[in-house]
């Protein structure tokens, strides 16, 4: 299949299946918020005691899905995603800590952000429609139209993250560095086809999403 030649529509349809199918993962068991809060003292120096981080280079965990933090969780942990500051972290959770956190963090609310209004036509037309020309699908077949991404899919929340991390995670799928994202190399592949540019331009759009 040629995907320069698909519309925006079918590039985002496209991507909905593969979503769907390639990265359901294993169910896992809802932990404690409570006993999560207690173990999350730890990581509030990066990621703020309510998942809300400060600095635009550490994500904010408010809100994700409880199944994709306890993923990245175990990527750390394994080696299988690579960080300084979070495989050394990682490294002594027990499965329960990682199910603790999560719940923690997935039931506090993500503060808002603001995006670059010189950046939010390209950001939002990168989105929303992809770019036919260079075969980019758009970014809320996988993680909705608000940026709320799809559990069951194993997509994550994006919606007002920060510009900086996110792009920066673009970057380091687009080098390699980063391959978190299955077989389907879903979004190394999307990376490859984005320019300095549009990466600046959509990680802005996505820090305004609500």
């Amino acid at each position: 299949m040629d995907l320069v030649k698909l519309s925006p529509p079918a590039l985002a349809l496209v991507a909905l299946t593969i979503a769907g199918t390639a990265f359901s993962g294993p169910a896992i068991a809802g932990g404690s918020a409570e006993a999560g809060q207690a173990k999350a003292i730890t990581c509030s120096a990066c990621h703020g005691m309510d998942g809300n981080s400060l600095n635009p280079e550490w994500p904010s965990l408010a809100g994700q899905h409880e199944s994709y933090i306890v993923k990245s969780l175990q990527s750390f942990k394994s080696g299988a995603r690579q960080n300084v500051l979070m495989s050394s972290m990682a490294l002594p959770l027990t499965d329960e800590d990682m199910v603790d956190l999560a719940a923690y963090f997935a039931a506090q609310k993500r503060a808002s952000g603001v995006a670059d209004p010189a950046l939010v036509s390209t950001g939002e037309r990168l989105y929303r429609g992809g770019n036919r020309e260079t075969g980019v699908p758009a970014c809320l077949a996988c993680h909705g139209p608000a940026g709320h991404g799809n559990p069951a899919a194993g997509w994550p929340a994006i919606a007002g993250q920060h510009a900086n991390y996110s792009a920066a995670q673009l970057v380091a799928y687009r080098a390699k560095q980063r391959a978190t994202d299955g077989d389907t190399q879903m979004m190394r592949n999307v990376s490859a086809m984005l320019t300095d540019d549009e990466i600046k331009a959509v990680a802005s759009y996505i820090q305004g999403l609500r």
